[in-house]
This record gives structure tokens, C-alpha cells and sequence, in this order.
């Protein structure tokens, strides 16, 4: 599995989207993401890529693509 593939997972599990939705995702935009959506999906991508994200990172993460972004600071590259 590729970590795109792993990243698009997490988003499906977590909030329970289609994988071609997940990339179009902001925060809060659909019922799911909410706060406990949220903690959700950090804790699946944290588990999928074995990592442990900031404070800072975790409420910087706001959308599909800023979570790319943030990744990268973890050297998860996702293309």
C-alpha cells in the first residue's frame, strides 16, 4: 500500500468518506469532521504512519492538503 493510499484510508475509516471525497476535505466542512472526527483521523494517520504529531500540527491540520503538508515535517511523503 502506498502512503497515499494509506492516507486516503485513514480519512475513509475515520470519517467515514468515499476515497475520491477525501481529498477534497476541510475540517468541519462535513458532519464528521467535527472535534472527535478530528482526534479520530489524527490517531488513525498517526497509527498508519507510525508517528506522533505535535499540538501544533494537530490543530494546524485543517484540510486534506495542509495534512500532505504537515506530513512532510514527519518525512511521510505522500504523492
Amino acid at each position: 500500500m502506498t502512503n497515499m493510499e494509506k492516507y486516503i484510508e485513514a480519512f475513509v475509516e475515520n470519517l467515514d468518506v468515499t476515497a475520491e471525497d477525501a481529498p477534497k476535505l476541510e475540517y468541519q466542512a462535513i458532519p464528521t469532521w467535527d472535534s472527535v472526527g478530528h482526534m479520530g483521523l489524527i490517531a488513525g494517520i498517526e497509527d498508519a504512519f507510525d508517528i506522533e504529531m505535535e499540538t501544533d500540527d494537530i490543530v494546524e491540520f485543517g484540510s486534506f492538503a495542509k495534512g500532505i503538508e504537515i506530513l512532510k515535517k514527519y518525512d511521510v511523503v505522500i504523492e
